[in-house]
């Protein structure tokens, strides 16, 4: 047999065993490829750096970890983790976790943990416990957010002055014209016109998105930094809770990442294009942690 053709034969035989199944690839929102490395040293420079995540991917959650660990060798005590998971009333009972006066089981009923808490979260809680980095409970509690839903912003108004402290200042400001809310009115079937009930989810939507900027701009102080997770949605394209921070604190370095699935790795597909600073792109095939 020619040489060339055994050598061709073997190369092809040698590649079908060392085949490469990427778990995910990172890209610039321009689409251009970019190393873990490169990233890193950008996000350094943010004052806020948003996780935007798919809840239920575990590639996610681990890079998550991974870029927490990272953000504290570069900024130390400086850093401050902000999580969509909890929410603003369950404050006192993530403090004393994180300070070991809460036993889990009791943290878990106390800051109403979402399920997906113990594969998902409780790594990076348990980093920052270890390591003394403070956590921001940022979300509305989804009692307002029903409230909203239900009633519309108006709704807000006549809760006790209690539970008002755990929202964003009333009133609050919500423009349906961003694409990102006429996006979710087209989900919701609005695309012809704007229902009430509709507008109301919206609403809740943007009652999240404003809280989340609010706690956000009242827990960062100067000089830190802060680590925030939150559903890809609420910062995809630099709105939901960007569009509100920007409102409160012009001034801030932000900086974005969005999960998507994507059927290949190679290139960064057209409709994920300038979702975020940095994409994530995992393949459609991963394992769902739910």
């Amino acid at each position: 047999m020619n040489k060339i053709v055994v050598l061709f034969l073997s190369v092809l035989l040698l590649s079908s065993f060392t085949m490469d199944k990427p778990a995910y690839r990172l890209f610039k929102g321009i689409g251009k490829s970019v190393k873990y490395e490169k990233m890193l040293k950008e996000l350094a420079s943010a004052d806020v750096v948003f996780f935007g995540e798919q809840h239920n991917d575990p590639i996610a959650h681990w890079l998550q970890l991974e870029l927490a660990k990272d953000l504290f060798q570069l900024h130390g005590k400086q850093l401050v983790l902000g999580a969509e998971m909890w929410e603003t009333d369950t404050q006192a009972a993530v403090d004393s976790f994180l300070l070991g006066q809460l036993e889990e089981h009791k943290f878990m009923e106390a800051s109403r943990t979402w399920p997906n808490y113990p594969t998902d979260y409780k790594p990076i809680l348990n980093f920052a416990k270890a390591n003394g980095i403070k956590v921001i409970a940022t979300n509305a509690p989804r009692r307002s957010a029903r409230v909203v839903a239900r009633e519309s912003l108006k709704g807000l108004e006549t809760l006790p002055v209690e539970e008002k402290q755990w929202l964003a200042l009333l009133p609050i400001a919500v423009d349906l014209e961003l694409p990102a809310y006429k996006r979710m009115l087209s989900m919701l079937g609005d695309s012809h016109g704007t229902s009430a009930a509709s507008a109301q989810i919206v609403e809740a939507q943007a009652l999240k998105d404003a809280t989340m900027a609010h706690f956000i701009s009242k827990n960062l102080q100067k000089g830190q930094r802060m680590f925030h997770l939150n559903g890809a949605y609420h910062s995809d394209h630099h709105e939901g809770i960007i569009w509100y921070l920007h409102r409160l604190r012009p001034e801030l370095k932000v900086f974005t990442i969005s999960t998507v699935l994507q059927s290949q790795l190679e290139d960064l597909e057209k409709d994920n294009l300038k979702r975020a600073d940095f994409v994530l792109a995992v393949p459609e095939s991963m394992t769902r942690t739910y």
